[in-house]
C-alpha cells in the first residue's frame, strides 16, 4: 500500500487499489486555517446556544439546542465555500428535515420505519428545493426517533440554524472567508475546455460534489495554468529550434534559392552576411509577390521567368536573393522564453522566426510546426 498522498503504481493489484480507497486523503490546509475553523465552530455554537437558551427561558422543559447543529457548524466554519454549507442549505435543510421527521413519526408508529422513511424523504426534499445539507439527515432521524411535534422544527431547529448562519456570516467575513460564498467564474481565461464541456463532464459524473460548479471550473483553470507553466513556461527558444538551418547570402541567385526551397520543402531561408548575421529573410511569399500573384493567369510561367537567369549583365528583373528578400526580420535569442513567441505566431502573422546566439549570429530557426509540436508535448497528460 502506498503512503498518504502518493499515487499508486500502475502495477498495483485490484485489492491494493480497493484497500487504498479506505485510506484518508491528506487535508491540504495549513495550521492557521485549521485553528480558524475550530475557533469559529466553537464561537458559532456558543452564540446559538446562549441566545437560544435565553429565548427559551430558564424554566423551559424542551431542548433549546440540538445535536445536528454541531455537524452544521463543521460545514459553515470549516468548508464555508461548500454548496452544502450555504445559508439556505443550513436553514432550509435542517428545518424541512425536522418537519419531515415529525410527519413520519405521526404516520408510522414503528420508530425504525419512521426513521428510515424520514431520512429518505428528507434527502429527496432537500434535492428538490436545492438545500441539500448532510446534517439534515441527522435532524430527520432525531425528530422521527423522538416523535417530536412540528413545533420542534420552529424551535429549536429553525432558531438554532438561523443563529448559526448569522454567526457564520460574521465570523467568516472577519477572518477572510466570504460567506455566503459568491460564485466566481473565470473571466476570459484561455483553456482547452469550455463551460459546456464542464457541464457535460458533471452530467456524466452524475454525483453530488462538495464544491460549487463555478469553484470547480476556477480550480480546473488554475490547475491547467499551473501545468501549462510547469511544462511550457520554462522552455526556451534554444530548446526546440531547428539547429543549423539552411541559409543563403545576399548574392545567391534566385534560381538556386528557389531550387533549395523546393528540394528541402521549406518555405523560408534566412539571408546572412559573411559573419553569419542576419540581413533579411526570403520566403515563398517574396517569390510570389515579385511574380505578380494578383494576376491569376499565367502565374506558373511568370514564376519560372522570375527564377530563370537572364544571362545578361543588365536586367530589369531581380536576379539575386537580396533584391526580393524581406529586410525587416523578427528574430529571437536562444535564451528567450518560448511562450513569448506565441503572440508572434498567433497574432503577428509570422511563420518563421530566426534564432540568434549571443553574438547575434544565426543559430537556428523556429517554425509554426516547431511551436505546435512543443505545445503538444507540453499539453500531453503526464508530460
Amino acid at each position: 500500500m502506498s503512503l498518504e498522498g502518493e499515487p499508486l503504481p500502475p502495477s498495483a493489484s485490484g485489492v491494493t487499489r480497493f484497500l487504498r480507497a479506505f485510506w484518508p486523503a491528506p487535508v491540504r490546509v495549513d495550521a492557521r486555517e485549521r485553528w480558524r475553523s475550530a475557533a469559529g465552530a466553537s464561537l458559532g455554537i456558543l452564540f446559538a446556544a446562549l441566545l437560544s437558551r435565553w429565548w427559551a427561558g430558564a424554566g423551559a422543559l424542551g431542548p433549546w439546542l440540538v445535536a445536528p447543529l454541531g455537524a452544521s457548524a463543521v460545514l459553515v466554519f470549516a468548508v464555508p465555500a461548500s454548496p452544502l454549507a450555504q445559508p439556505w442549505s443550513v436553514v432550509g435543510g435542517n428545518t424541512l428535515s425536522a418537519l419531515v421527521g415529525a410527519a413520519c413519526a405521526m404516520l408510522l408508529p414503528d420508530p425504525a420505519w419512521a426513521a428510515a422513511l424520514a431520512v429518505g424523504v428528507a434527502i429527496a426534499l432537500m434535492f428538490a428545493l436545492r438545500c441539500l445539507h448532510p446534517p439534515g439527515g441527522a435532524t430527520a432521524l432525531l425528530t422521527a426517533m423522538s416523535a417530536t411535534s412540528f413545533q420542534f422544527a420552529l424551535f429549536p431547529m429553525l432558531a438554532n440554524s438561523v443563529l448559526l448562519v448569522l454567526a457564520g456570516v460574521l465570523y467568516n467575513s472577519l477572518t477572510g472567508r466570504p460567506y455566503p460564498h459568491t460564485q466566481l467564474r473565470p473571466a476570459g481565461e484561455p483553456a482547452r475546455f469550455s463551460a459546456a464541456d464542464l457541464d457535460a463532464a458533471l452530467a456524466h459524473y452524475n454525483q453530488v460534489l462538495d464544491v460549487s460548479r463555478d469553484d470547480l471550473e476556477a480550480l480546473l483553470h488554475h490547475a491547467e495554468s499551473a501545468a501549462y507553466e510547469r511544462n511550457f513556461g520554462n522552455l526556451r527558444c534554444g530548446d526546440i529550434m531547428s539547429r543549423d538551418p539552411l541559409a543563403v547570402s545576399f548574392g545567391t541567385p534566385l534560381h538556386e534559392a528557389w531550387a533549395l526551397m523546393r528540394q528541402r520543402r521549406i518555405k523560408a531561408l534566412p539571408v546572412v552576411d559573411r559573419a553569419q548575421r542576419i540581413v533579411g529573410i526570403v520566403t515563398v511569399a517574396d517569390f510570389m509577390r515579385h511574380a505578380e500573384l494578383d494576376r491569376h493567369d499565367g502565374i506558373a510561367q511568370r514564376l519560372r521567368n522570375l527564377v530563370r537567369r537572364s544571362g545578361t549583365l543588365h536586367s530589369d528583373k531581380p536576379e539575386v536573393v537580396g533584391q526580393i528578400m524581406t529586410r525587416e526580420v523578427r528574430v529571437a535569442s536562444v535564451n528567450r522564453h518560448l511562450i513569448e513567441l506565441v503572440p508572434l505566431f498567433s497574432e503577428g502573422g509570422h511563420h518563421h522566426i530566426p534564432i540568434i546566439d549571443a553574438d547575434r549570429r544565426l543559430a537556428g530557426i523556429i517554425t509554426q510546426s516547431d511551436l505546435v509540436r512543443a505545445l503538444y508535448r507540453a499539453a500531453r497528460p503526464g508530460s
